[in-house]
């Protein structure tokens, strides 16, 4: 699967696209992939601010539960509304469903983040393939 290259990736498999300011947060395919089935999905609420690095909400699955960690600082702005009632678009196309938008308190704070193909070669080492 091809990571977009303009996003940003984090350790714990999620994503962020920064426009400037904002930021819009998600899963990555492999999180999905290794989820399998999402059944549900917890998210905060628009206002409340999320801290790099720190868990934001929960996905479950009909494997597993995972926590969700913010690739970066900043106050929930919206909230993928669609995935209460569709959870799991985000197998169908987890680079496009994003699960929340962000202010970002500081936009630098995602330039630590891996590049797609950082996030690839991580993925490699942790899975040996």
């Amino acid at each position: 699967m091809a990571y977009p290259a303009n996003y940003k990736y984090t350790k714990e498999h999620e994503w962020i696209e920064v426009d400037g300011a904002k930021g819009t947060v998600g899963i990555t395919d492999y999180a999905q992939s290794s989820l399998g089935d999402i059944v549900f999905v917890d998210l905060p609420k628009v206002g409340d601010k999320v801290e790099a690095g720190k868990i934001f909400g929960s996905v479950e699955s009909v494997k597993a539960v995972a926590d969700l960690y913010a690739p970066a600082s900043g106050t929930v702005t919206s909230v993928n509304e669609d995935l209460a009632n569709a959870p799991e678009k985000i197998n169908v196309d987890a680079n496009k469903t994003w699960m929340l938008r962000l202010d970002l308190t500081d936009g630098a704070s995602a330039d630590g983040l891996l590049s797609a193909a950082d996030y690839e070669k991580f993925i490699s080492e942790e899975t040996g393939h």
